[in-house]
């Protein structure tokens, strides 16, 4: 599949836009097609070869031509003239924490950067203090940019690695030489950012597994084969190994190739004070090495006089002693959630109509989809209007008389200003479904301020939810220095939901917020941030970090039927 391919392309093309000063609704039409073409569920060369690209939402006839270019030729003559008038160096200059197209574009005409390398001496040389729109803050801000950047560096957002686990798996399923087959390692415990891609099989013919598993078509190349380990590199980068283990061995390989190496550690431990040894080949008896069991997961944890351990939880935060004594959670099922309360339609800066978007949702099996478009202070968003809202209220109005068995909540992401007012009057406040409100603005106020912030926003009766409440973006924006305590007391005391933001660069609360945020007594909504219906099923990234943070299905609103909903918002 080239979908990755394709998107890569268009969202550079967005960027080389943006320092070149174009349009924010031009640069703006390419965000929105490379996002939609990412998260696709087909195959772009078909969809391409069947001239069904004007189909997908935000693709005009315009950019489909350019997409068909890049399908049939592997590259764009339009993207190639534009990397000829603009250094490609500044790309990665606009990935940094702080720094935006006019900010970029401004290092490069008047000091000449063109890389990270040359930012990173400019910086440390105390070079931009004296430029307009800068100073030693800015500096400071850079540098703590390209830590971030370098921490994260190699390894790939959630959603990335499991769309390349998923297709590989698919293609390997197909080889009759394979008894069993799973995702192992990171991936399979649902981790926010992934280095490389564990894959373990069983079969009594493991040199034909690997003949095959090489010959996957999005293989670049192969850096190491063997009858028991393989490793390949794909065409966007990402390492795949894959193990192949025989049958009676397949349980124990899967837990201790899943990991993590902390939760392995103390399982080994615990093997060790029970009389046995544990390793990837099975659970021995320690005096006799006799194999006592390790054909599945199940009997290893059930032997050591442990509940089986969902994959999510295996990080040594606490799941090994609580399955001891039989009382760890039950989690949330990816299938337990009946809506989604953040979607953006195009009301303000999402891709798709209302109707378009519930369409989507009802043949996910949602029972309603609430669509909570920006607040009118937030222009680069298309923020609503007050009087833009009432018209959109009416319009949700008669959508639903067309709807059965399925509701459009009409609800909002109000922007909190930097006082912790709210971007609504209360009147138009109460008009809606649902109030989401969060920070779009003034990120650079301190931790304590913005602490004070959310928490006065929290005040407003008005108000149901935080939305991502940190404002981290994995990789390129470390989340806020709030006082998470606080914000979690005054969820409590003020009966306000938490956001876990389910977009895969914001999976915002984390899971460990998650959970000390469920130990004292907070309630979650788990919502997809969505700017286009294709995004919606991203619902599942924001489920897997619910997991890791030990939430169940009665933490989490969504998670109710419409019914409960209704009666719980008050909006029946």
């Amino acid at each position: 599949m080239k979908n990755r391919f394709v998107a890569d392309i268009l969202y550079q093309i967005a960027y080389l836009l943006d320092v070149k000063g174009e349009i924010f609704f031009k640069t703006r039409a390419y965000r929105i097609a490379a996002q939609t073409i990412e998260t696709l569920a087909e195959d772009i060369e078909t969809v391409s070869n069947e001239n069904r690209l004007q189909s997908i939402p935000g693709v005009g006839e315009a950019l489909a031509k350019k997409i068909k270019e890049i399908v049939e030729t592997d590259k764009l003559e339009y993207f190639e003239k534009l990397k000829k008038e603009i250094p490609a160096g500044l790309l990665s200059l606009l990935e940094l924490q702080g720094l935006g197209p006019k900010k970029v574009f401004a290092l490069y005409k008047n000091l000449g950067i063109t890389t990270i390398e040359e930012l990173r001496n400019a910086c440390t040389g105390g070079k931009l203090r004296d430029l307009d729109g800068f100073g030693e803050i800015t500096e400071r801000n850079i540098l703590r940019g390209i830590q971030l950047r370098e921490k994260t560096s190699g390894r790939v957002l959630l959603n990335m690695a499991y769309a390349d686990g998923n297709s590989y798996l698919d293609y390997l399923k197909k080889c009759e030489r394979i008894e069993k087959i799973d995702i192992a390692g990171s991936l399979h415990r649902k981790k926010e950012t992934i280095g490389d891609l564990d894959i373990l099989a069983s079969s009594e013919f493991p040199d034909e597994v690997m003949d095959y598993f090489v010959k996957y078509p999005s293989v670049q190349r192969v850096l190491l084969k063997g009858s028991t380990k393989t490793s390949v590199l794909l065409n966007d980068g990402l390492q795949v190994d894959l193990r192949v283990v025989k049958k009676e061995s397949y349980g124990s390989a899967l837990q201790y190739f899943t990991g993590s190496k902390e939760h392995n550690v103390k399982m080994r431990s615990i093997a060790i004070k029970k009389g046995f040894k544990l390793n990837e080949y099975g659970l021995f008896d320690k005096n006799t090495d006799e194999c006592v069991v390790g054909n599945t997961e199940e009997e290893v944890y059930n032997t050591l006089g442990l509940s089986y351990i969902e994959p999510e939880l295996r990080e040594n935060r606490g799941e090994i002693e609580a399955a001891l004594d039989s009382r760890l959670p039950t989690l949330v099922k990816y299938g337990d959630i009946k809506g989604d309360l953040h979607v953006h339609s195009l009301w303000s800066d999402g891709s798709d109509s209302i109707e378009i978007i519930a369409h989507y949702a009802q043949k996910m099996g949602y029972e309603f989809v609430g669509i909570a478009d920006h607040s009118q202070s937030l222009k680069i968003a298309q923020g609503l209007s007050e009087e833009k809202v009432l018209r959109k209220i009416n319009a949700i109005e008669n959508i639903n008389k067309k709807l059965s068995g399925f509701k459009v909540l009409c609800g909002t992401e109000c922007d909190i200003k930097p006082d912790g007012s709210l971007d609504y009057s209360d009147m138009i406040l109460k008009k809606f479904d649902f109030v989401g409100v969060g920070i779009h603005t003034a990120f650079g106020m301190s931790g304590a301020e913005q602490t004070k912030r959310i928490v006065k926003s929290m005040e407003n009766e008005n108000v149901d939810f935080i939305a991502h409440p940190t404002c981290r973006m994995i990789g390129r924006r470390e989340p806020f220095d709030i006082d998470m305590e606080k914000i979690f007391d005054a969820a409590r005391e003020t009966d306000t939901y938490l956001e876990i933001n389910s977009f895969p660069d914001r999976l915002d609360l984390n899971d460990v917020h998650s959970k000390l945020a469920k130990e004292r007594g907070v309630k979650f909504v788990i919502g997809t941030d969505s700017h286009s219906a294709v995004n919606l099923p991203f619902m599942h990234f924001g489920v897997a970090t619910a997991r890791r943070g030990w939430l169940e299905k009665k933490d989490i609103l969504n998670a109710h039927s419409l019914r409960e909903i209704e009666k719980i918002l008050g909006c029946e």
